[in-house]
């Protein structure tokens, strides 16, 4: 989507705002012993509150209201039986429409305590998104996102996931630009223009450079080879002022 009028702004600045107050709240419910099906069943409650739709679940038929992704699974879990434990790494993702706006973001979440190698990679995969966010601007190349993270990845030791990108939303979940790159590319000569809505979100890892399906269902993925991973995402809208992050709590 590619913003042209101030009330287009203000609806995705709205959806935006449910969208990150929705995650915030679930994070903070987490407990060991909770159930990521009880714990989708609190981001589906303050969806409903807000008159939102889930994204994934009206856009693609997905078995749950928001993606909750534990340890070894990285990205789309299934809200399910899984119990929750202190230490696990727990991904919300959450993405939902408003008055035909949409929003999506996530963020990758310590049950209590957790090793420190862990704790840092969780403080890294929010600085790689921020470094990503930053080279979002009118004229710049779509692939200077990338090129940013994974410049950070490799001064830090990290890999990054290379076949989960970032994308165009707005209008839908999913719009063009498609496959945008979080890693370094070649040959991607796309630039961003003004008003253009997308999201960022970096696949942070201690060793995992791809997303392969799991065993138990259609739509978890898993890290390959196995490595914890984390993700923090955001959507964002370049303008001439800088990108403006849509998804912030408030």
């Amino acid at each position: 989507m590619t913003i042209t009028h101030e009330d287009e702004l203000e609806g995705l600045r709205r959806i935006g705002r449910v969208v990150a107050n929705t995650m915030q709240a679930m994070a903070a419910a987490m407990e060991p012993g909770m159930t990521t099906r009880e714990l989708d069943g609190i981001g589906r409650a303050l969806l409903d509150r807000e008159g939102a739709v889930s994204a994934p679940r009206a856009t693609y038929d997905f078995p749950g209201d928001t993606c909750i992704s534990v340890n070894e699974e990285i990205a789309h879990g299934v809200p399910g039986p899984r119990r929750l434990a202190e230490g696990d790494l727990v991904n919300i993702d959450v993405s939902a429409s408003l008055d035909g706006y949409y929003a999506d973001t996530g963020a990758s979440f310590a049950l209590g305590t957790v090793a420190p190698a862990l704790d840092r990679l969780c403080r890294d995969g929010r600085r790689a998104m921020q470094v990503g966010i930053a080279e979002v601007g009118p004229g710049k190349p779509l692939s200077g996102i990338g090129r940013a993270v994974g410049a950070f990845a490799a001064r830090r030791g990290y890999t990054l996931i290379r076949n989960l990108a970032s994308h165009g939303i707005g209008r839908a979940l999913h719009e063009a630009p498609e496959e945008i790159a979080t890693w370094p590319t070649q040959g991607d000569r796309r630039r961003i223009h003004d008003g253009l809505v997308l999201t960022v979100e970096p696949f942070l890892s201690r060793g995992g450079a791809w997303a392969v399906q799991g065993q138990k269902d259609e739509w978890t993925l898993h890290a390959s080879p196995v490595a914890p991973v984390v993700q923090y995402e955001h959507t964002v809208v370049a303008t001439r002022r800088g990108p403006v992050i849509l998804t912030l709590p408030g």
